[in-house]
């Protein structure tokens, strides 16, 4: 018998945190954070982290665990949830995976083999040299010359990405879309469930819109000046996030405000676009459209907790 775990992800602010809870509390879970950037410290309101008061008691992994200058990316992230999952079984409970970062989330459940991941530092850096400065666009320009398909699916602006696929051709001569084509293709090692959270478009834009004010008024301007004022920079990973990067470009004097939080938003609904794709290509998914339910929690909740036969 498989060791059981449950995914439950979706696009960016469609309510993946409080339904998370819910069937935490249905099926005896603990949750482990599939997003890359509540993995920080002092990063609380532009990554939407979940409160105290907010997680009933159940235990959440892979929150608040790392400084924002220490490096997170999929290699860390799947070590770190493997550690999370094996407390859980000993705890008697089943992992639930939560969060927006389709690729984390792939790496873990099919338990991806990132071979060569630690990469050249030398080359690395030469390729971040060359993203500072020539931009975004002609290093992804650089990755659709060796690997079109990757290129199609690694978006410019996700330089990190687009540097470890270049990276891995460099060292390997390998494309990384077919490796990871070859991995996915892998049986997943646990009894999973894998539920996207899914509403309609302009629903999900509108709650996008109102979050991203509801941030700013909560303080998101003044937790990023503490962040800067505590010495984090802005050519920093954790700093690339959505309404982090906007905000230290308001407080350089590129850009205003009011461009900042309109950047913000209108990004933020095209990376939810992108997330929405990126579960539409995914195998063994049980999509849990919000609208069909009438936006009844219990109802969602009861629908999920109806597809999972082994607790």
């Amino acid at each position: 018998m498989k060791p059981p775990l449950i995914v439950l992800t979706g696009p960016t602010a469609v309510g993946k945190t409080k339904a998370s809870i819910g069937l935490a509390r249905a099926i005896g879970g603990e949750i482990i954070s599939a997003d890359s950037m509540q993995i920080y410290k002092y990063m609380d309101i532009g990554s939407a982290k979940i409160r105290q008061s907010e997680m009933e008691g159940i235990p959440h992994y892979l929150v608040d665990e790392l400084e924002p200058d220490e490096e997170f990316h999929v290699v860390r992230f799947q070590q770190m949830a493997k550690e999370a999952m094996k407390k859980i079984y000993a705890n008697g409970h089943v992992p639930i995976l939560v969060g927006g970062t389709g690729f984390y989330i792939q790496a873990l459940l099919y338990d991806i083999d990132f071979k060569c991941s630690e990469g050249e530092p030398d080359y690395r850096r030469e390729l971040e040299q060359f993203a500072r400065e020539h931009g975004a666009e002609k290093l992804h320009a650089r990755l659709q010359k060796i690997d079109p398909k990757a290129a199609s699916e690694i978006h410019a602006n996700n330089v990190k990405r687009v540097i470890r696929a270049i990276e891995y051709y460099h060292q390997t001569g390998e494309c990384i879309s077919k490796h990871n084509e070859a991995e996915r293709r892998k049986e997943s090692p646990y009894e999973f469930r894998y539920f996207v959270l899914n509403d309609e478009r302009s629903h999900l834009y509108a709650r996008i819109d109102r979050r991203v004010d509801q941030m700013m008024e909560e303080g998101l301007l003044e937790e990023v000046i503490g962040l800067r004022e505590r010495g984090y920079t802005r050519n920093m990973v954790s700093m690339q996030g959505l309404g982090y990067k906007e905000l230290f470009a308001y407080l350089e004097g590129e850009i205003t405000l009011e461009e900042a939080v309109y950047i913000i938003k209108r990004d933020t609904r095209h990376f939810a676009k992108r997330q929405i794709t990126w579960f539409k290509r995914e195998k063994d998914v049980i999509w849990i459209d919000k609208k069909h339910y009438g936006y009844d929690e219990a109802v969602i909740l009861q629908a999920m907790r109806n597809q999972i036969p082994f607790v």
